[in-house]
């Protein structure tokens, strides 16, 4: 038995193991999608996959509240696939190695999946329950969240009955979630025609890892390095002062992640290999001082490989270097009724560079339209003066805020009840599927919620073990005092 089915509450623990048994990384849900109907088959309730590959599951009323509310426990089935460096794990096949450390649970050298396989485990465990006593539950549990929220994009109108959705992918326990970021993917592209390499050049790999990555909305505010936007400040000089020529750009992997990798190939004459290596030593040191109190574990070196043949034109990588340094990375502006949350952002989250093709990916994030709108015509400036073609796609608006929402307060006042502490309305940054939900089926009264998480989105992803009990109880006991019609 792994460990943490030892854990309390062992309805969320048993399950939640058993979802890290299955992959699902975004893209690749064939897997969890069979176990979850597996699942409501033997816990004996109605499910079915409707057309955008999302699991709904329909659980009667226990008896004597069949006038209740209905609710819809929502949560997303995709995880973040990221591993460390010398990690093998495939997501594709292999299960997540959990252990449990202190108060946290973490897993061994990958994403963890507790985003938002706690709130999958939780809807199961209600799902599943003999002695829960509750109105009508509905589970929507998504597709794809992570990469463009595509199972709550196409969820079809008139497939939910619920007149309350209590969203479980929050990552806050004792927050309670009534408004989130709109975002929009951004992808600048680029085909050039490359050019053959100086016989006298070699070629010199340089590699910056190490950095804490993380979730692009909830920690863009942190200041953590990106990767992709520490790089080009190296590359820039070394184009300048050491008559380097770009061959290769490769960083970053999600664009809703923080980059914490970045490897470039640069060609340069033979005499200023040594040159190379000390600015990359002066940068090291730079970005150590510049991040000290921020990342503690920043590698950057370089190594000579095999000289490719081809390399980018010099003004096709002038041109790219440019926009690259130029493209806004970070806060743009916070909420100025809520000065604590971020309003915009946009997060330069992946370059690849090589072989003729150029690609930039973006995910720009606004709880308001034109701000969003701003942003992007921002980057599109910007990669529009480099020659870039500039496309948008997976526009999500944002989720404005009620802070008259009956669920709310029911919540509040339960959380008080139970625990003997107000509870923290809150606003995030972060895209939840609650705005879109919202758009199709406007009625809906929407609070989410969530034990506590650490860096989702990144190989140090944890989950806070105390906080998993106390959620199961508020889950329990707001179920069973939900309003009537």
């Amino acid at each position: 038995m792994n460990e943490i089915q030892k854990l309390n509450p062992s309805c969320i623990w048993k399950n939640f193991d058993a979802l890290t048994q299955v992959p699902r990384p975004s893209g690749h849900l064939e897997k969890i999608q069979e176990f979850l109907l597996d699942f409501a088959k033997k816990a004996g309730v109605e499910a079915f996959k409707d057309p955008a590959g999302n699991i709904v599951m329909r659980k009667p009323a226990t008896k004597g509240m069949e006038d209740r509310k209905g609710v819809i426990l929502q949560a997303h089935m995709d995880m973040v696939p990221q591993k460390t460096p010398e990690s093998t794990h495939d997501f594709l096949t292999d299960a997540i190695d959990t252990f449990i450390d202190g108060d946290w649970v973490k897993a061994h050298g990958t994403t963890l999946g507790a985003d938002n396989g706690m709130g999958v485990a939780a809807i199961m465990a209600v799902m599943e329950s003999k002695e829960l006593k509750h109105g009508p539950v509905e589970a929507l549990i998504t597709a794809d969240e992570e990469t463009g929220m595509f199972g709550a994009n196409d969820l079809p109108q008139g497939e939910l009955n619920g007149d309350i959705l209590l969203n479980l992918d929050s990552e806050t326990w004792g927050k309670f979630v009534i408004g989130s970021a709109g975002g929009i993917d951004v992808t600048a592209t680029l085909d050039y025609k490359e050019v053959e390499t100086d016989d006298d050049d070699i070629a010199v790999r340089v590699t910056l890892k190490g950095l804490r990555g993380g979730h692009s909305g909830l920690e863009i505010h942190e200041g953590r390095g990106n990767a992709n936007k520490l790089m080009v400040r190296f590359v820039r000089e070394a184009i300048e002062e050491c008559e380097a020529r770009l061959t290769s750009w490769h960083g970053g992997n999600m664009r809703n992640a923080i980059p914490f990798k970045a490897e470039v190939v640069l060609t340069l004459p033979k005499d200023n290999v040594e040159a190379l290596k000390e600015l990359v030593n002066d940068w090291k040191e730079d970005f150590a001082d510049e991040y000290k109190n921020i990342e503690s574990g920043i590698e950057f070196y370089c190594e000579e490989v095999e000289t490719p043949k081809m390399q980018i034109p010099v003004e096709i990588q002038d041109n790219l270097v440019n926009a690259i340094y130029a493209c806004h990375n970070g806060v743009i502006r916070m909420i100025p009724s809520y000065p604590d949350v971020v309003e915009t952002s946009s997060n330069l989250a992946i370059i690849d560079i090589e072989g003729g093709k150029a690609a930039l990916k973006i995910l720009a994030r606004s709880s308001r339209e034109d701000m969003k709108d701003y942003i992007v015509r921002t980057l599109e400036s910007c990669f529009n003066m480099a020659g870039m073609k500039v496309e948008t796609a997976g526009s999500y608006g944002g989720w404005d805020p009620n802070p008259d929402s009956e669920i709310l307060h029911l919540l509040l006042k339960e959380y008080k009840e139970l625990f003997g502490a107000e509870g923290i309305i809150q606003v995030d940054h972060a895209g939840l599927e609650c705005s879109v939900i919202l758009g199709k089926y406007p009625h809906l009264d929407v609070v989410s919620l969530g034990p506590t998480m650490k860096s989702p989105h990144t190989t140090t992803e944890r989950c806070l073990i105390p906080t998993i009990e106390p959620f199961w109880q508020l889950l329990q006991k707001t179920l069973e005092d939900i309003p009537v019609k």
